[in-house]
């Protein structure tokens, strides 16, 4: 069955201002202009779509979950706040509003390494 073009540009409408609304929220959020990280749901409410249409569009035209894109922009957020010698490992899990064993979890999980690990070889490459 061949989907027409009118379908699939809208998919990419809505994954494109998806992502877009998430990075807004995110910036927002590491700005300390929102007290929590947004939810799928909040980001469908911004578009006026439904979460779980949102969820199904995004997943059908990019092939990844919603969860995908923020989890990629923690790791990034993360990546970012470890670059600081200053910050514990325990303080970048909870700007990030995890508690410190989940954080070094969830890193270990998409980076490969622990945050400390991941701390060390940043630093070391750097002398």
């Amino acid at each position: 069955m061949l989907i027409p073009q009118q379908y699939l540009s809208r998919q990419a409408e809505i994954s494109a201002s998806f992502v877009h609304v998430m990075n807004q929220q995110m910036d927002d959020f590491m700005a300390g202009r929102l007290e929590e990280m947004g939810h799928i749901k909040d980001i469908a409410s911004v578009m006026c779509l439904h979460p779980t249409h949102v969820s199904a569009i995004v997943k059908a035209h990019t092939g990844r979950h919603p969860c995908y894109f923020f989890e990629q922009r923690i790791l990034q957020e993360a990546k970012a706040l470890l670059a600081n010698p200053a910050a514990t490992v325990s303080s970048v899990a909870a700007r990030l509003t995890y508690d410190a064993s989940n954080f070094t979890k969830f890193f270990k999980l998409y980076e490969g390494v622990t945050p400390t690990e991941y701390r060390r070889q940043l630093f070391n490459a750097a002398s």
